[in-house]
């Protein structure tokens, strides 16, 4: 997943959602019943019964260590890679498989466009910027 995101910043993003593995910290077991208010695991219902067998102090518990484990694998990765924040990378530092020979292109190369680079001295920068809805917006 920390893959995934560091390319959708390379690509430009401000923010990226996270859905599937953050339904799975709370016991989603993907049973793909969530419109029938059937949900086996409890999660996806309206159904008190079957909300019953869900414990909100654990699974609270679960979904903040995985917001927290997740954030700490981003910033790791994107240390690694020589940059203070994830928002610094750049289409040329994202290679991906373009063909079944394994030829490796950059994703500047596959999408043909660069990102306008951003500035980053310090993450009040980045609290304070408007196109992020910052103080100036």
């Amino acid at each position: 997943m920390c893959f995934n995101a560091a390319r959708a910043f390379a690509m430009g993003a401000d923010v990226i959602n996270v859905a599937r593995e953050a339904m799975m910290s709370i016991g989603c077991i993907q049973a793909q019943l969530c419109h029938t208010n059937t949900c086996p695991a409890g999660i996806a219902t309206q159904s008190k019964w079957l909300q019953a067998g869900v414990d909100p102090t654990l699974k609270s518990e679960r979904f903040y260590n995985y917001v927290k484990y997740f954030r700490k694998e981003l910033l790791e990765l994107t240390h690694a890679s020589g940059y203070e924040h994830p928002c610094q990378y750049r289409l040329d530092d994202v290679e991906s498989n373009t063909d079944d020979k394994s030829q490796m292109s950059t994703l500047e190369s596959i999408y043909g466009y660069t990102k306008d680079a951003v500035a980053y001295t310090a993450l009040a920068d980045l609290v304070d910027c408007p196109h992020l809805g910052g103080k100036h917006a």
